[in-house]
Order: structure tokens, then sequence, then C-alpha cells
């Protein structure tokens, strides 16, 4: 479901913030680097599809999850915007953590504060070996989705952290810099549970702004990352298709070919929802 939005003054809070384009690295659209699950999971995954590879080993804390990539949007978007403006890039991003929690609607209390340390380090202790190129250049030595982290400022008043400096990967770094990246809606951070942001991300990767794209449950199930069942996986995106909410896209299940189409919100994607209705009509 769509939370609600935490901070409705998002402009009067962080007029920067407001007037940027959200981005995302391409790459970490199309494969499935973060658990949908806000349970640690501590298994060493493996993915394999179209000849690209990827060997996921956690730290002690389990796989990143979906919202911790809410770090990596922010300093990706830091970085393109940076760059737009013509200042040379940095792998080295400082964050004002207030700005990142409120830009990504999450909570500015103590627990968001934790919860988003606790990102860090996820993010900082995975182990991700593959051969996907990035800029050119095929890696294939483990490395974590940013190298470090540290506090660079507290808070006078208790031991949040206010200011803080992360260094992105290389991989990562490279990607962003070449832009391989793509633009996200604004509401992505409001969608509460992690099938329908990983669904909305493959949507936006492969959909993009098309009349619509489709894709067998089967191999949905295996990009999506989900470790539920797929009989259970199935159920969660009947749900998402009945309520219909992700953002510039609908979605509609052939239960019969066992199938998700995405459609782009607009007359283009429109039009065709109605041929493809229509021509499943006996």
């Amino acid at each position: 479901m769509l939370q609600k939005e935490r901070h409705p003054n998002l402009d009067f809070f962080i007029a920067d913030f407001s007037t940027w384009s959200l981005k995302d690295a391409r790459h970490s659209m199309e494969h499935p680097f973060f658990s949908l699950s806000k349970r640690p999971d501590c298994d060493i995954r493996r993915y394999e599809h179209n000849g690209s590879t990827i060997t996921i080993t956690p730290s002690i804390l389990g796989i990143p999850t979906i919202w911790d990539k809410d770090v990596l949007i922010y300093c990706c978007s830091q970085l393109i915007e940076g760059m737009k403006q013509g200042r040379e890039p940095a792998q080295v991003i400082r964050l004002t953590v207030y700005d990142l929690l409120v830009s990504t609607n999450r909570s500015i209390g103590i627990r968001g504060y934790d919860l988003l340390k606790r990102a860090f380090e996820r993010l900082r202790g995975v182990s991700i070996v593959t051969n996907i190129k990035t800029g050119g250049v095929e890696i294939e030595h483990g490395f974590g989705l940013i190298e470090w982290w540290k506090i660079i400022r507290r808070s006078k008043t208790d031991s949040r952290m206010v200011g803080v400096e992360v260094k992105l990967s290389d991989w990562l770094y490279n990607a962003v810099t070449n832009f391989e990246v793509l633009t996200l809606d604004r509401e992505y951070f409001r969608l509460d549970g992690g099938v329908e942001r990983r669904l909305y991300e493959l949507a936006r990767k492969h959909c993009g702004n098309q009349a619509s794209w489709s894709i067998g449950l089967a191999l949905l199930h295996k990009k999506s990352g989900s470790r539920a069942p797929l009989r259970n996986f199935r159920i969660a995106v009947q749900k998402l298709t009945t309520a219909n909410y992700l953002p510039g896209y609908r979605l509609r299940f052939d239960q019969k070919n066992d199938q998700l189409t995405v459609y782009t919100i607009g007359s283009k994607g429109a039009l065709r929802e109605i041929r493809d209705v229509l021509g499943s009509v006996p």
C-alpha cells in the first residue's frame, strides 16, 4: 500500500532536493541485489540470467533491503544533480541525515536514525561478485555497495548522527558518472511493501515510457528476488493488480497465461490496454 506522506512540506524544508530528478542506477534496478523483507536475510544468494551472474554474500546483519536502497537513490540523485550543475563528481558524498530522512519519506524520530544507521552497515557489509558491465568496464571482483561511511557530526542534544559521509563503491560510481541511471517517480518512497517497490523498479526499467511490457510470473518471481514461494508471490501480484497504485503504471494480470502486463498511465498505455482486453474477449 501507499504510506502516508510523512513530510508534506518537503518544499519548505528542503528546497534543493524537491527540484532534483530522482535517479537510480539502471543495473541495480534490473537485478535482485536487495531483500524484499524487513526481516534479516543472511543467506547467500546466487542469480543468473541472460549471461549476467551475481553472488550476494551478506554480513551478519543480512542482505541490504529494498528500503536500505533509499540511501543509494539519494546519493545517486545528489551526484547527478551536481554534475548537471557543472560540479566535478566525487566518489565521497556528504549527507545531511535529516534531509535524507525527510526526502525519502522516512521517520525522523530516534528509530528512523537507528534504522538508517543499520542501512549504512548492511550496504557496507555486503559482498557482491558480478560480471555486469558499468561504464564499459566488466567488474568480476567482490565489492560492497558503499566502500565506507562515517559520522562527521552528531546532534548537540543526543547521540543522533547529523552529518554523514559515504563513499560509493567503484561499481556504483562508474554507473552513475556514466549516466547509466533512470528517473524515478517521487511517489516511489511512499510504496510500503518490498514487492511493490521491486515491481515498480522492474516496470520502470523494462516498460519505461513504452505503451506496455509483459512478463510471465515465474520469470518475474526470479527477477524480483522474492524469497516467498511462487504461489504466495502470485497472490501478492494479484492483490497489487487489484489495488493498482504503482506510480505511472497500471497492472493487468492474465490468470490463464500466468502473465503480468504493465501499461504506462496515459493515452498510449490506455489504448494498448483496451486492445489487449478486447483481444482476449472470446
